[in-house]
């Protein structure tokens, strides 16, 4: 989201970050508003019951201790997306790099690849073109 609000992205280098003149300020005034401000309880937020509903959902095992920090992180998530939908993208075209770039495309053909003899040079049984494996219902 963020980076489609920069038409054109430079990038300096190598294992360097990538610079927009648009995003870079907007990100940070929105940082240090979320450390100056703190995390509110909306309706809707996230609660430490909803955590545990989440994490059995997921059948991950979560300490009662840990439940109300992971909502808290959760909140703070929800709250940057909440600063992402704030931002003015009329206008603005939809990207899914930072370079401009096309994709190389090709016939969309089916076939089996020709290649069936080296895929089965490995195995270690074969028959008739097919994988020879062990019965495993009687």
């Amino acid at each position: 989201m963020a980076l489609a609000l920069c038409k054109t992205a430079e990038i300096t280098g190598f294992n360097q970050s990538m610079t927009c003149p648009v995003t870079l300020p907007l990100l940070t005034r929105a940082f240090k508003r979320k450390m100056e401000t703190p995390v509110s309880k909306p309706e809707g937020a996230v609660s430490a019951e909803d955590v545990k509903k989440i994490a059995r959902l997921s059948r991950l095992h979560v300490e009662a201790d840990r439940l109300q920090p992971l909502a808290d992180d959760l909140n703070g998530i929800l709250s940057w997306i909440e600063q992402l939908n704030e931002v003015d993208v009329e206008g603005v075209e939809p990207m899914t790099s930072a370079v401009d770039m096309s994709a190389p495309l090709r016939a969309d053909a089916i076939t089996d690849g020709d290649k069936r003899d080296d895929v089965l040079k490995n195995a270690p049984k074969k028959d008739d073109g097919f994988f020879v494996v062990p019965r495993s219902v009687e």
